[in-house]
């Protein structure tokens, strides 16, 4: 009877099912189900209650008085359902109406949310437990095609590709330089002359004596630290544009823009210190820019000096002086005394005979940026070699991604001039932002320039998504890799193991990273930057490009920039705990007294050198000092002994010390044969009932020890002294 009153209570669940559910099919499967009850039931108490189950299935809420539906799940009812339907034309059929998205190929996750009319979470979730590297997912991250109808179709869309129309390609907008002129539009311009060499090696001084000036003076250091321009006329008459570059290591990407722009290069070389590592560098720039070179042989007039011996140096590099079979000019000189420039001047101005140099004055002007800056008055400042055209005031100029219409035109002298032809050197005042250093500039319709620098924008977005995307893609295959892997490592399981396996791995990856990200012990220096110009900002980030030594001390480069030191820079380093390092910039009282208020420091130089000396010194004093150790003195175990100290029995060793002397506010270690059996402070240090704060070498004394330590006759005791030396990164610049 237990079983016949449980099956009434099951019996009136589904009765209320079927009352509260109008569909005819529901009351019969669960009819169905109850029958099926029945009938297990009736086997297993057998034919005695047989008629209570038959009574009970008599009841009238088991079997409604409705209209049966067929009875599809029934395999006796289905071929005469299938003849139902079969006479019925406009049957119903249920449409699903999914979203309809449309898609185009190289999407980003922010593009492809749009489309859907979702946030970028829900690409994000979308895309989780696949081979997407979901911690280097960004908005701006490019998917590929597979992924995209992935988001989409676990999305619960359908998606379609866009019109062609929608994305083709933009037309290209960019200018180009012009075809070559017509020989007959020809005219003979100045040679543009590179001075090139060695730090020190005399190349300032030489165009000095060159200009008869003291611009030598002008250099901090007595060094050159960007590219300067000049036009020179020689006694003959002759007119040389000279560029002098920076002979320092850091400097080598402005010489490198110096060979570019030249006709000549002279390499300058001292008589006392040959060849060295920069002449070598320049020997290779103007190689590279297939640029003929004169060789400067300077400071003959020192005792020490061997012009024979530096050429001798060059055969070593391929570069082969006249003398010696070859068709590189060398000259002896000395910039310091003058001693014959004219004949330098002479074989300069031979060569230039020889290379026929011309240039077409009139059309567009073309043309190279050799160094840019920003200056107070004048706002981006650039110095330019003028190769094609004349350049006047309010021409337009592209260069980059930015334009410029001509405001002023400076000569080196800081004069103004209405024009500039081929081969001159000038400074530009009007771009609407800085340009880089090395860009060529081209002179464009008003109306184009805007048109230009949207395009290489474009361009230069496309580039940058392209280099993107190739890093996702390693990424994600990197994950696929290893995803691939642990799969194969966990094969033998079941797939719920492997679920759960695979979540706990997760799991502690994700919480590890986050410690990782909240937690770091790791020293590290923030910078923020500053230079005078483009090309100085530019060296000093080339040489912390070879900063090696991260697991030390990270260094972070937060900004950088050119002008002086602003309150923005304060502000961020102070964001950061930073510090700013400025080359050749000034700081004004404000920014001073905000950077001293804020505890910024502030390091300012104007030689390259000694900033990159401090900025060693700041990066090895945020590393941890380097502890060793010194051994102060040695005893040896006599005897051991326990005396009671309130109600607890402390072991204390008699000792004789043999060597050096036992000091109590240093540490001791306990050494039992190879072994060390504890290491840490004394307790008390004793003689007779004394207390004593050191024992010398031959006398006796008693010890104990902060730890439950049993002392053994032979033990030895040592007493040792740390001490912190000041570590130094390891990071070498080249100079």
């Amino acid at each position: 009877m237990k079983f016949v009153n449980d099956l009434k209570k099951e019996t009136h669940v589904y009765q209320r099912r079927v009352r509260t559910n109008s569909s005819a099919w529901f009351g019969s499967v669960a009819a169905m189900n109850v029958m099926s009850s029945v009938l297990r039931g009736a086997r297993r108490f057998g034919h005695a209650d047989q008629f209570l189950f038959s009574t009970y299935l008599s009841t009238p809420f088991l079997c409604p008085a409705r209209k049966p539906a067929p009875l599809l799940t029934c395999q006796v009812h289905r071929k005469n359902a299938s003849k139902q339907v079969k006479g019925q034309k406009n049957k119903q059929k249920l449409k699903l109406d999914r979203q309809e998205v449309e898609i185009r190929h190289r999407m980003t996750v922010a593009a492809l949310a749009d489309a859907m009319n979702k946030d970028y979470d829900h690409v994000v979730e979308a895309l989780l437990n696949t081979s997407v590297d979901l911690d280097s997912l960004e908005p701006d991250s490019v998917l590929e095609e597979k992924w995209i109808k992935e988001v989409v179709t676990r999305s619960g869309m359908k998606f379609k590709w866009a019109k062609l129309s929608e994305v083709r390609e933009r037309p290209n907008r960019d200018v180009l330089r012009r075809p070559s002129a017509d020989p007959s539009s020809l005219v003979p311009r100045p040679p543009v002359v590179t001075i090139m060499g060695h730090v020190d090696h005399g190349k300032t001084t030489l165009l000095d004596s060159l200009r008869k000036s003291q611009m030598v003076s002008t250099e901090a250091g007595g060094i050159t630290q960007h590219i300067g321009a000049f036009l020179v006329q020689l006694p003959t008459g002759e007119k040389i544009t000279f560029l002098d570059t920076p002979g320092h290591a850091a400097f080598s990407s402005m010489r490198a823009r110096g060979a570019d722009a030249t006709d000549i290069v002279i390499l300058v070389v001292a008589a006392d210190d040959g060849v060295m590592n920069q002449t070598v560098e320049s020997i290779e720039h103007a190689r590279r820019a297939e640029v003929p070179m004169i060789v400067a042989v300077n400071k003959c007039d020192k005792p020490q000096a061997d012009p024979q011996r530096v050429k001798r140096e060059l055969l070593a590099h391929n570069v082969v002086c006249e003398e010696f079979g070859g068709d590189v000019q060398a000259i002896h000189i000395s910039a310091l005394k003058g001693d014959n420039l004219l004949a330098l001047a002479e074989a300069t101005v031979t060569l230039a005979e020889v290379l026929e140099l011309k240039a077409e004055p009139g059309g567009v002007v073309e043309g190279l940026i050799i160094e840019s800056r920003t200056d107070k008055g004048k706002g981006p400042v650039t110095t330019v070699i003028v190769q094609r055209g004349t350049l006047k005031r309010g021409c337009i100029l592209v260069a980059g991604t930015t334009w410029a219409k001509v405001r002023f035109v400076f000569d080196e002298n800081g004069r103004t001039v209405k024009e500039a032809g081929p081969s001159s050197a000038v400074e530009v005042v009007g771009w609407k932002e800085l340009p880089p250093a090395g860009e060529l500039i081209l002179e464009v319709e008003s109306e184009r320039a805007r048109e230009v620098v949207e395009w290489r924008t474009y361009e230069e977005q496309q580039r940058r998504l392209q280099e993107e995307q190739s890093v996702i893609e390693l990424k994600q295959r990197v994950h696929l890799d290893e995803y691939r892997k642990e799969r194969a490592e966990l094969a033998h399981l079941s797939w719920r193991q492997r679920k759960s396996v695979l979540y706990q791995a997760n799991k502690t990856k994700f919480s590890v990273r986050s410690s990782e990200r909240t937690q770091s012990d790791q020293p590290s220096l923030p910078l923020i930057l500053k230079g005078d110009v483009d090309g100085s900002v530019e060296a000093l980030v080339t040489i912390l490009d070879s900063y090696d030594a991260q697991e030390q001390c990270e260094l972070k480069v937060v900004h950088f920039g050119i002008g002086d030191v602003s309150e923005n820079d304060v502000n961020m380093a102070d964001v950061f705990a930073g510090s700013i390092y400025g080359f050749n910039v000034g700081v004004s009282s404000s920014v001073r007294q905000l950077a001293s208020k804020r505890g910024v420091p502030l390091r300012l130089h104007n030689i390259i050198y000694k900033l990159i000396d401090e900025l060693k010194d700041e990066l090895s004093s945020k590393l941890p000092p380097l502890v060793s150790e010194r051994v102060v003195g040695e005893a040896t175990v006599l005897a051991m002994f326990e005396v009671t100290v309130g109600k607890k029995m402390i072991p204390v060793a008699g000792c004789r010390v043999q060597k050096g002397q036992l000091v109590r506010k240093l540490k001791f270690r306990l050494k039992r044969g190879q072994d060390t059996v504890w290491e840490g402070s004394l307790a008390t240090l004793k003689q007779h009932k004394d207390d004593i704060a050191t024992v010398k070498a031959g006398m006796d004394c008693g010890l104990s020890v902060d730890g439950d330590i049993n002392f053994r006759p032979g033990d030895v005791i040592v007493c040792f002294e740390e001490l912190n030396s000041p570590q130094a990164t390891s990071w070498d610049p080249g100079f």
